[in-house]
């Protein structure tokens, strides 16, 4: 096969031979001929170029010259998998940081009771409310019964109070509704946290807790 460019067997039976060149490149062209030069071939821009150490021995390989869109592809490829690894890091810290605040199903199942203990807490304080609201309208309506037979007599005051306890009871219902949104939410953070906790226990080989009982498990 020919051979174009700088040859390597001249360079090293000459006197300043390859320790001196900075470079020395060699590849099989798109004829088949080997060729080798101190700079990248021109006519290896679209194959690997091998670049050569003095002693003759691979110092590494240069892929082939990618066009402008080639570029844009391989750097959108890259930045994916740049993505991908980011996101394997980020899961792999969450992962690590879910098993120090829960290393066993005991203390998954305390906080999960816990969370729901302050929801149970904020619908008692809401009910103690309506409560008192029902004393106040039953009040409202006692006033009221003096002008049963005249409902427009009555003082703008007193229809004033039951508007604003109409709303207020209706304020605290929706308010009580949402509260137990809020704890189907809670239940279901928990759920999922476990079934990734389990796998997590079980790739640590430390034993997850009891296990929960059948109505617990998805």
């Amino acid at each position: 096969m020919a051979t174009a460019g700088l040859a390597i067997g001249p360079l090293l039976a000459g006197g300043w031979g390859l320790a001196h060149a900075q470079a020395i490149y060699s590849c099989v062209d798109g004829k088949g001929r080997k060729i080798t030069a101190d700079r990248p071939i021109a006519e290896c821009v679209d194959r690997e170029q091998k670049e050569l150490n003095p002693s003759g021995t691979v110092r590494r390989s240069v892929g082939p010259t990618l066009t402008a869109q080639e570029r844009a592809q391989q750097e959108e490829k890259d930045k994916k998998l740049a993505e991908e690894r980011a996101r394997q890091a980020e899961e792999k810290r969450r992962d690590r940081a879910l098993l120090i605040r829960y290393p066993s199903k005991a203390v998954h199942d305390k906080e999960r009771a816990e969370a729901l203990h302050q929801v149970d807490q904020v619908i008692q304080a809401a009910n103690k409310r309506i409560g008192e609201l029902v004393q106040q309208r039953q009040s409202i309506d006692t006033e009221f019964e003096f002008y049963k037979k005249d409902p427009g007599k009555a003082p703008a005051s007193l229809k004033r109070q039951v508007d604003e306890n109409d709303h207020s009871m209706a304020v605290q219902k929706r308010f009580i509704a949402d509260q137990q949104s809020e704890k189907q939410r809670v239940n279901a953070r928990f759920d999922e946290e476990l079934v990734k906790l389990r796998q997590l226990w079980a790739l640590q080989g430390a034993p997850a807790a009891a296990a929960a009982p059948a109505s617990e498990k998805k």
